[in-house]
């Protein structure tokens, strides 16, 4: 329509952004880490959850398709908005199984500067992602990386079955 601005689709590839592929289906071993490189490009956060959904079924964790795709949204944008990665530096997220019912998402930069969560303005339309992560990850935290910068990382695990238990 005239006078909108599409917004381009996130599952189209972006010049900013890797190319999508299937890198992720094809390396969903049962037992290997999806390690990818992004731009700070805000079209790479909907190229990521693309991977992260093929990774996610090939690993047989489909069922936290939800919870994992808003964490690492939120993980991923937070990284590429106040990380402040200078050119020419890319932004990593690595997607490690841990199974048979979990999944490590992490996103690493090369900025020192740590999140930190924070009341939100009860007014703002931002600011509330780190309380999203805690709320839907079993743990999450910061921690340091090879190299500069830091590793953000979340653990979620699949809901126990109805069944499963103490008998």
């Amino acid at each position: 329509m005239p006078g909108f601005a599409s917004r381009p689709d996130p599952a189209s590839p972006d010049r900013s952004c890797p190319p999508s592929e299937s890198r992720a289906a094809e390396h969903a071993d049962r037992d290997r880490p999806v390690v990818l490189r992004w731009s700070r490009h805000p079209s790479c956060v909907g190229l990521a959850r693309l991977e992260l959904r093929k990774a996610l079924a090939g690993w047989g964790l489909a069922a936290l398709e939800e919870s994992a795709t808003l964490v690492l949204s939120e993980l991923l944008t937070n990284a590429g908005r106040h990380a402040r990665v200078s050119p020419g530096r890319q932004i990593e997220t690595r997607y490690v199984p841990a199974l048979p019912s979990g999944l490590r998402i992490e996103v690493h930069d090369a900025s020192p500067v740590r999140p930190e969560p924070r009341a939100p303005d009860p007014d703002a339309c931002g600011g509330r992602g780190l309380l999203l992560v805690a709320a839907l990850a079993d743990s999450w935290g910061i921690g340091d990386r090879d190299g500069p910068g830091k590793v953000v990382w979340a653990h979620l695990s699949l809901p126990p079955r109805e069944g499963d238990g103490p008998l």
